[in-house]
């Protein structure tokens, strides 16, 4: 009995199977998480991307919708945040805007739609909410943040970068060394 057919035919069940449970493509999927999963002193969700401002003013909303950048920032302040917290304090972020530096210009042509123009119009913004706590549980720190760099663009260092969120994250690093190094060092 000739065994290829049906190896093959297993294969590509597998192959469809695996694509159907891969990561989202769009950030707006409803299918997609809200919240980063996991154990840990920094919890980290987020609220409809859909209704992000980088989605609802973009001039090109399936490039906007693409990708998984929302959940790569949300880890990305929670690695942020954890370096800033004292042994047995604990933080939960909300992220509920995002506006990602640059934009798309289409009047560019037919391909300029496709292309993140970065000017000083266009600069960076996140707003936030979070929650610290002691360990006891305690409240040091609660606030709403609206994160944002006008001269983004004249940071040197991360002009050679070449993450596409790096903006995103400096905005995350400066909150984190601002707002959570005061409040931990005040608790010992």
């Amino acid at each position: 009995m000739n065994r290829k057919p049906l190896v093959a035919g297993l294969l590509t069940c597998l192959l469809v199977i695996g694509c159907a449970s891969a990561a989202p493509r769009s950030v707006t999927d409803p299918q997609a998480p809200r919240a980063l999963s996991g154990e840990g002193p920094v919890k980290v969700s987020w609220t409809d991307p859909a209704q992000f401002t980088e989605i609802r003013q973009s001039s090109n909303r399936f490039e906007a919708e693409r990708g998984d950048w929302v959940q790569q920032l949300a880890q990305y302040a929670q690695k942020t945040a954890s370096k800033q917290l004292q042994p047995g304090q604990t933080l939960e972020v909300t992220i509920t805007d995002i506006k990602r530096a640059g934009d798309y210009e289409p009047w560019h042509g037919p391909r300029g739609t496709d292309i993140r123009i970065l000017r000083d119009i266009y600069p960076p913004r996140i707003t936030l909410s979070y929650t610290l706590r002691d360990a006891r549980g305690q409240v040091l720190a609660e606030a709403e943040r609206k994160l944002s760099d006008s001269s983004y663009l004249h940071n040197i260092g991360l002009q050679r970068d070449t993450d596409p969120l790096r903006y995103e994250k400096r905005l995350l690093d400066d909150w984190a060394q601002r707002d959570l190094r005061a409040p931990a060092t005040a608790s010992n």
